[in-house]
């Protein structure tokens, strides 16, 4: 911000430039000797005014100039670090960009193996389900298939029997009945284990 003084000096030096311009026209113009000893004193006015403001000038705008020389300077080197700033964190963006893309890479690849091995593994226990629902299937079968034929036996011998018992009532009398249970119960008297 420029002072007030400052603004004071600076339009005393332009009056004074303007003076100056205008000075040698009208020393022209007005001709002779009395335009000498005018344009004399206006030269020697111009020269006081012009030392009037280097006296008061000098200083503000010394001041002036070297401030604004600092303010370039230092908003040379602000823009200078927060150039240095920006290419640094612009490299390493592009760093953690590249390192992103080989990780997001690494992630797919890894996933890709995870899902194959994952299918894998579920293939190998579908198999082994496969395999145990067979065989529980075959045991069962042979288990029931082992039962019929038990029963399919047991039927038979119940048949067997009941046939055997029709033939002998039929072929066997009261007589032969007696005379059999006589013969038995003679056995069994017989037998060591009766005897023990």
């Amino acid at each position: 911000m420029i002072g007030r003084r400052t603004l004071q000096t600076t339009a005393l030096f332009l009056m004074g430039l303007m003076g100056l311009l205008s000075w040698p026209a009208t020393a022209w113009a007005a001709g002779g000797e009395e335009s000498i000893s005018s344009l004399l004193y206006q030269a020697l006015n111009l020269l006081i005014l012009l030392a009037v403001l280097f006296y008061f000038a000098r200083k503000p705008a010394l001041e002036y100039f070297a401030t604004r020389r600092a303010d370039v300077k230092r908003d040379l080197e602000t823009a200078g670090e927060l150039l240095a700033e920006a290419e640094t964190r612009n490299a390493e963006i592009q760093r953690k960009l590249a390192d992103l893309q080989s990780e997001t890479e690494e992630i797919q690849e890894n996933s890709r193996r995870r899902a194959d091995e994952e299918c894998e593994r579920l293939l190998a226990e579908a198999r082994r389900q496969a395999e145990r629902v067979q065989s529980d299937a075959e045991v069962a079968a042979e288990q029931e298939f082992a039962r019929a034929r038990r029963a399919l036996r047991a039927e038979a011998a119940n048949l067997a029997a009941e046939i055997a018992d029709r033939l002998v009532k039929e072929k066997i009398g009261d007589s032969d009945q007696e005379r059999l249970l006589d013969e038995f119960i003679t056995r069994v008297d017989s037998s060591p284990a009766a005897k023990a």
